[in-house]
Parts: C-alpha cells; sequence; structure tokens
C-alpha cells in the first residue's frame, strides 16, 4: 500500500514590519549630507578619523572601541534633539539616483528574521571573529545604524504602484554623497501600511550585503524572542531596480610580483601582459604589481582540489575560491592575517595601489553573474568571503533602529 503523500508546509512570507525610526533632525543639525556615512567596510582609517571631527557625525557611531561610549553619545543626541524619533510607525521608500538615473529604489522596515530554511538566503561565509566584533557592537550600541541590503525577485505591481506615488510627495530627507543623491519618504498612513504589508509577500530573499549583522543578530537573538529576532533591513526588487555586482580585488603588500609570477605558474597558465594590468576576463585572474602585470588562467586541475579538499566543490569555478585557495593559501603561502591582505572594489584603486616599485602586488578579480549567486545560495552553498560586492549599497546614518526608546 502507498505511503500517504506528506503535506509540506508552505514558506511563510518574509515579514517586513513599520516601525519608528531614528532619523536626524534637519531643523537642528542641518543638511544631513555632512553627517551620514558610506557603507561600514568603505572607509579607510584616515576617512574615518577625519568624519568623526563632526561633533554628530554618525561615524562617532559607527567606529568606536567602545560601544558602550557610543550608545551614551547617542543618548545624548536624543535627549539635545540633533536625532529624533518618529512619533508613528512607518515603512520608508528609499532610493538612490545619480543625475536623472534611478539607481536603487526600495522599502525599509523591521524585518522578521526568518528561522525557517530557504527564507533569507546569505550567499557568502562569515568571519566568526566579525561576528563577534558586530555583535558587541551592536548589543552596547543597542542600536542598528544601516540595513541590511536584501534582493528579491518581482514585486506585486500594486505595490508598485503605490511606492512610486509615495514618492510623489515630499521627501522627508534628502542627502548627496558624492555623486549618489539618497532620498527617503516616510509612509505612516494606516490604510497604505496595511496594503504595502499585505502585498509585500515575498517568499525569499538573498542577502546582497550584510552577512555578519545578520550573522549577530541571529547569535544575539538565539532561540528565544527578542530585539534582536528582527532587524533593519531594506528590500529591493531587483527586477525593477537590478542591484550591481562587481568583484572584491586583493592587494598584498608584502608580496613581490615578479616572484610571485613564477610561483603562480606552477599550478595555472600565466602570461605576462606587456599593455599592463586590464580588467579580468571570465575565468581569468590578473596579478598586477609595480608597472608589471600577468594574466592567470587554467590552473591545475588536480591542484585546485587539493587546495579546496575541505570546501565545496562549486569553489573550483568560483574567482575567490582559485584566488584564495589556489594561489593565496598554495602557491603564495599568504597567511591569514590583519595586514596581510586589503580588499578593494574599485579595479583601478586596487592596480594603482601596487603601480609603484616595491609596494606590492594586487590580484584582480571578475565579477560572477548574479544568477550563480542565486543558484548557490538557494542550493546552500556559501561563496568564499568578499568574493562579491552587491550595490549600490545603502548609507549609514539616514534611517536607524534604536531599542529601548518609551
Amino acid at each position: 500500500m502507498p505511503a500517504p503523500a506528506v503535506s509540506l508546509p508552505k514558506p511563510t512570507p518574509l515579514q517586513l514590519r513599520p516601525f519608528r525610526a531614528v532619523r536626524y533632525e534637519a531643523d537642528r543639525v542641518g543638511d544631513p549630507s555632512e553627517l551620514l556615512a558610506p557603507p561600514y567596510d568603505d572607509l579607510d582609517p584616515a576617512r574615518v578619523r577625519a568624519l568623526r571631527r563632526h561633533p554628530h557625525h554618525v561615524a562617532r557611531l559607527l567606529y568606536v572601541d567602545t560601544p558602550q561610549g557610543a550608545a551614551r553619545e547617542l543618548g545624548r543626541w536624543l535627549r539635545r534633539g540633533v536625532l529624533r524619533r518618529d512619533e508613528r510607525p512607518a515603512l520608508y521608500v528609499y532610493q538612490q539616483q545619480r543625475g536623472a538615473r534611478i539607481l536603487q529604489r526600495g522599502l525599509i522596515g523591521d524585518l522578521l528574521l526568518p528561522r525557517q530554511a530557504g527564507q533569507l538566503l546569505p550567499h557568502e561565509d562569515v568571519s566568526a571573529h566579525v561576528v563577534r566584533q558586530r555583535a558587541a557592537h551592536m548589543s552596547g550600541l543597542r542600536a542598528q545604524l544601516e540595513p541590511l541590503l536584501l534582493a528579491h525577485r518581482g514585486a506585486e505591481s500594486t505595490t508598485a504602484q503605490l511606492v512610486d506615488h509615495v514618492t510623489r510627495r515630499t521627501p522627508v530627507a534628502v542627502a548627496r554623497i558624492g555623486q549618489i543623491t539618497h532620498t527617503l519618504w516616510v509612509c505612516d498612513d494606516p490604510a497604505e501600511l496595511a496594503f504595502l504589508v499585505s502585498g509585500l509577500a515575498v517568499g525569499q530573499a538573498l542577502i546582497a550585503d550584510g552577512h555578519h549583522r545578520h550573522a549577530a543578530c541571529l547569535q544575539l537573538s538565539g532561540d528565544a524572542a527578542g530585539p534582536w529576532a528582527s532587524s533593519l533591513a531594506l528590500l529591493v526588487d531587483t527586477v525593477t531596480f537590478p542591484l550591481r555586482l562587481s568583484a572584491i580585488h586583493r592587494v598584498l603588500p608584502a608580496l613581490e610580483p615578479e616572484k610571485a609570477a613564477r610561483n603562480a605558474a606552477e599550478v595555472a597558465r600565466v602570461l605576462p601582459l606587456p599593455g599592463g594590468p586590464r580588467p579580468p576576463e571570465p575565468g581569468e585572474l590578473i596579478l598586477t604589481g609595480g608597472g608589471e602585470a600577468w594574466s592567470i588562467t587554467d590552473p591545475d586541475p588536480g591542484a585546485v582540489r587539493a587546495a579546496l579538499a575541505d570546501h565545496p566543490s562549486q569553489w573550483a569555478q568560483l574567482p575567490a575560491g582559485v584566488s584564495d585557495h589556489l594561489l593565496l593559501r598554495h602557491a603564495w603561502s599568504v597567511p591569514d592575517l590583519p595586514g596581510a591582505m586589503t580588499y578593494l572594489h574599485d579595479i583601478r584603486q586596487a592596480a594603482a595601489a601596487v603601480s609603484a616599485p616595491g609596494s606590492g602586488s594586487a590580484l584582480l578579480l571578475p565579477a560572477i553573474s548574479q544568477d550563480t549567486v542565486w543558484e548557490l545560495a538557494g542550493a546552500g552553498v556559501l561563496l568564499p568571503r568578499k568574493s562579491t560586492s552587491f550595490g549600490p549599497k545603502p548609507t549609514a546614518g539616514l534611517v536607524m533602529r534604536v531599542l529601548g526608546l518609551s
């Protein structure tokens, strides 16, 4: 007799909930462009020091040695009216624009973090040390200063129409950082909120940015319900507003480029590039330093299998899998220690950082496709750390989630 069919429960839609955000009070502090910060990983120490000189810059809360001290400063800003909490729960329409081109538009809210597998897909591995750092900062500050960036495919047309309608109103904040204009609208009408929440029947989303902060929330919440069972999040429909996906490049200040090229030739095909460094093609890595450059392709299959013996087999087809494990760890013996390697998102900056003789080497990586990211994430395969850079990322300090306010 055949076994009865088992009815599997349908995945619960992700819940992006209205909340009362904390924002800069423009009447008190003026143009927020002078107070917001790029995403956490995009600032070097010198720039952080410069931003922290402003008495009310969000960098004074974001880059700290003692989060408890930052929490006291956050409390002072709230008491003095530098920051204020919105009176009513809301969802926030957030847009990034360069000139006439809208780069991104999405909804910021309080996302209930799902415990059901397959709903919120991470796509990159995390560092346990960095997760502990993020958790300590978030729990000490009792606030989130920048949202997770979440991608999903295909919103309800009626929801998109309402979001578009909201953007025709007067925004509550406009900031310009570099060439990007950041605009924020509040949607706090109860009928509109009910419509938006019911229309956001998103069954699955990809964590495009914020893996360590997501992992920190899960670590802080454990199995119990509490303030860290949810997270500040920006949800973007990438069918309507596709995110940009680029590679992250490796800069190795202690690695001599000619020696690196010779060692790489033992495990892959290495050819000099007389014209200097250029963007790598798919399946290619570019080694550069001291004004010279080499193309690295066709890694030896046996060497790749040995280098990735303890990792998913799919990593053999990923640029970061080959770069970090076959080359950095195996061929070049670069230690996985602070200072041994830095990461740069801009290919020109990475090449320029090692252009002078004796300044080390850079390894330039090609981008992978978004379909590859979704496919691997859906199969539960995490990419190597620092494999991808989704953007544009939301700015820090425009919309904040502060716990414990009455």
